[in-house]
C-alpha cells in the first residue's frame, strides 16, 4: 500500500484488544462480549497464540470493549485476504461503526496515480488517503456493505449521500463497480444553486460569448462539479440569463452564435455576424447567379459552383488554361496560376504558367533543370503528378490532367531545350494530345516545325510506360526501365527487332548518327535521368549525343 502511516500510541489498547481476543464478528455471539472467558486449562502463553483479527470495523467495535467507543487506527483481516492492513475506525454519533476507505482534506496527498498504486493503497490514516482497490474487493465480497460519502463545499455546507449496497469487483474485472444500492442523502437534494443554475459536474461554462464552453476551456468537463445554466440560459456577467438577452441572440433558430460565427438564413437573403459581442445582419445578402445556397461542411450559405471561385456573393469563372489566364487577367506575369479544366472532377489545381514565350499564354506540364526530383516513377506517380509547379522546380504535371487540359480544345506543343552545349532550341506541334487512362494515354500530334528536331516522330501513337507498366508493344524489351523513365515508347514503325546495334547500348531504342539499327523506339526522353550516359540520359533528336541542360513542355490553343 505505499507507506500508510505508523499506528498512534493512542490506539496501543485497541490493538491490544485485537491481538489478544481476535475475534471476528461471527465469533462474538458465541465467546462473549471479552472473548477472553475460556477454561484455565486450555490457557495457552500469548507468544504461542496463533491471532484471529477482525473482519472490518464492525468486527471491532463488536468484540473490542476498548475500542467500542472511540475511533482509530486498528488491523482487520478480511476473508481471504492474505496479510492484516491497517485501516481507520470511525464511531459515529449515532453508534455506527464505519471504516474510512478515503479522506481528502488539504490537498496534502497526490491522487492523481498510477494502477498499481490505486491497487495497494496510497496516503496517510491520518490525513489524505486511498485505503486500495485490492482491500476494497475483499471486503466489500464478504458480505453487505453501506457507502457513505460526507462532503463539504467551499462555503461550509455540510452534505452527504449513502448507498445502500457498496461493492467492487477483483482485479481481473478491473475493480468495476458492481453495485452501489439505494441511495439517500442530501448531496443531490440541498445544493443551493443561483437562479436558472443547476447542480453539475461541467467547468467549461457556456456563456453568451462562448456558447459551446469549449472556446476557453482548457480541461475536461467531467473535472470537478459546480452550479451550472439550466438549459436554455447562458451565463453573462456572472449570471445565467436566457438566451435572447444575449447580444449574438439569432431568433430564427432560438440559438446565440459565437465571436466570428456567421448565420444566413434559410432562402439566403440575409447574413448576420457577430462580432465582439455585438450582432450586424446584412438584409441584401445575395446568391451570385453562379453560385447556389446550400449547406456546406455544416454551414448555411452562398457557395459558387463548380468551375467558379469567389464568396458565392460574387462568383468568377475558374481558368481553365493558362491562355484563358492571359485573355482575362490584365497585367499577366509567367507564375503559378489555379486553373480547372472543363470536364476536370477534382478540385481546382495549380500549374505554372509561360507568359512571355512567343506571346505568352503556355500551360507548362513537364520542367527538368536538374536532377533534384526523381522522374523514374511508376504508373500512378505519372497519372496524379510529381515535383512542385513552383519556378526552378522539376515536375510532371500528371497525365489526368494533361488528358483533360488537352481535351478541352485543340491544343499546339511547345518544347524548349537547351542542349548541353548551351544551344537553346524549340518545336511546336500543330496539334498534341492524350487520349484517357482507357487508351493508356495514347499520344497524337500533329505536324513539326522548329529548329531542334521532331523528337516526337517514332511517338506518334504510342501509349503511356512506366517502369511498371510496360505499354511499348515489344517482347523483347522495356523500354521505360532501359531509359530510366515514363514516355510515349512505340515500335509501331519499325519491327521490334534488332541486330546492328552497337552492343553498348543495351536497348535498340537510341542511336548516334552513326549507328545503324533498324528498329527505332524513340528519338527522344525528356524523363530520362538528368546527368546520366546516352541511352538513359534527357534526349531531344539533335541533342542525342549527350544530356541536354535543360527542358521544358507546355502547351496552349491552336488558334492562337
Amino acid at each position: 500500500m505505499g507507506s500508510l502511516e505508523t499506528i498512534p500510541v493512542s490506539s496501543l489498547l485497541q490493538l491490544l484488544c485485537v491481538f489478544l481476543v481476535g475475534f471476528t464478528s461471527s465469533h462474538s455471539a458465541e465467546q462473549g462480549s471479552t472473548g477472553l472467558e475460556e477454561d484455565s486449562s486450555q490457557r495457552s502463553y500469548f507468544f504461542y497464540q496463533q491471532p484471529e483479527y477482525p473482519r472490518d470495523c464492525s468486527d471491532v467495535m463488536s468484540n473490542c470493549v476498548q475500542s467500542s467507543n472511540s475511533s482509530g487506527v486498528v488491523l482487520i483481516k478480511p476473508d481471504g485476504y492474505p496479510e492484516p492492513f491497517e485501516v481507520y475506525c470511525e464511531k459515529d454519533i449515532n453508534g455506527g461503526e464505519w471504516m474510512v476507505i478515503q479522506r481528502r482534506v488539504d490537498g496534502s496527498v497526490e491522487f492523481n496515480r498510477d494502477w498499481q498504486e490505486y491497487k495497494n493503497g496510497f496516503g496517510f490514516l491520518s490525513t489524505e488517503f486511498w485505503l486500495g482497490n485490492e482491500k476494497l474487493s475483499y471486503l466489500t465480497n464478504q458480505g453487505k456493505y453501506e457507502l457513505h460519502i460526507d462532503v463539504e463545499l467551499s462555503n461550509g455546507t455540510s452534505l452527504s449521500a449513502s448507498y445502500a449496497a457498496f461493492r467492487i469487483s477483483d482485479e481481473w474485472s478491473q475493480y468495476s463497480l458492481v453495485s452501489v444500492g439505494e441511495v439517500y442523502g442530501n448531496i443531490a437534494t440541498e445544493l443551493s444553486c443561483p437562479p436558472n443554475m443547476v447542480y453539475g459536474n461541467c467547468t467549461c461554462q457556456p456563456s453568451c460569448d462562448d456558447p459551446s464552453g469549449l472556446n476557453r476551456c482548457n480541461h475536461s468537463c467531467d473535472e470537478a462539479e459546480s452550479c451550472i445554466c439550466s438549459s436554455g440560459f447562458l451565463l453573462k456577467d456572472g449570471e445565467c440569463v436566457p438566451l435572447n438577452e444575449c447580444e449574438c441572440f439569432i431568433t430564427q433558430t432560438n440559438s446565440v452564435l459565437s465571436t466570428g460565427q456567421t448565420h444566413v438564413n434559410a432562402d439566403c437573403s440575409e447574413k448576420c455576424n457577430c462580432e465582439n459581442g455585438e450582432i450586424s445582419c446584412n438584409s441584401n445578402y445575395r446568391c451570385d447567379p453562379n453560385a447556389a445556397c446550400r449547406i456546406q461542411d455544416g454551414v448555411r450559405g452562398c457557395y459558387c459552383n463548380e468551375g467558379y471561385e469567389g464568396d458565392g456573393e460574387t462568383c468568377t469563372a475558374l481558368y481553365t488554361d493558362c491562355y484563358d489566364v492571359r485573355t482575362r487577367l490584365d497585367p499577366r506575369q509567367d507564375g503559378v496560376y489555379t486553373i480547372m479544366p472543363t470536364g476536370w472532377t477534382g478540385s481546382p489545381f495549380n500549374v505554372y504558367c509561360d507568359m512571355t514565350t512567343d506571346g505568352g499564354g503556355w500551360t507548362v506540364f513537364q520542367r527538368r533543370t536538374d536532377g533534384v526530383t526523381d522522374f523514374y516513377r511508376t504508373w500512378i506517380e505519372y497519372q496524379r503528378g510529381f515535383g512542385s509547379v513552383d519556378p526552378g522546380n522539376d515536375f510532371w504535371l500528371g497525365n489526368e490532367k494533361i488528358y483533360y487540359l488537352t481535351n478541352q480544345k485543340v491544343n499546339k506543343l511547345r518544347v524548349d531545350i537547351i542542349t548541353s552545349g548551351g544551344s537553346a532550341k524549340y518545336s511546336e506541334y500543330s496539334s498534341f494530345e492524350i487520349g484517357d487512362v482507357s487508351t493508356k494515354y495514347q499520344l497524337s500530334i500533329g505536324s513539326q516545325s522548329g529548329n531542334a528536331g521532331n523528337g516526337l516522330y517514332y511517338n506518334n501513337g504510342g501509349q503511356f510506360s512506366t517502369r511498371d507498366e510496360d505499354n511499348d508493344g515489344c517482347n523483347h524489351h522495356d523500354f521505360a526501365e532501359g531509359h530510366k523513365g515514363g514516355w510515349w515508347y512505340t515500335t509501331v514503325v519499325y519491327p521490334c527487332w534488332c541486330a546492328q546495334c552497337y552492343f553498348s547500348y543495351r536497348y535498340c531504342d537510341y542511336f548516334e548518327t552513326r549507328s545503324s539499327c533498324n528498329n527505332v523506339a524513340t528519338q527522344s526522353n525528356l524523363n530520362g535521368d538528368y546527368n546520366e550516359g546516352n541511352g538513359k540520359n534527357i534526349f531531344w533528336y539533335c541533342g542525342n549525343n549527350g544530356n541536354l541542360n535543360s527542358a521544358e513542355m507546355k502547351i496552349r490553343p491552336a488558334s492562337v
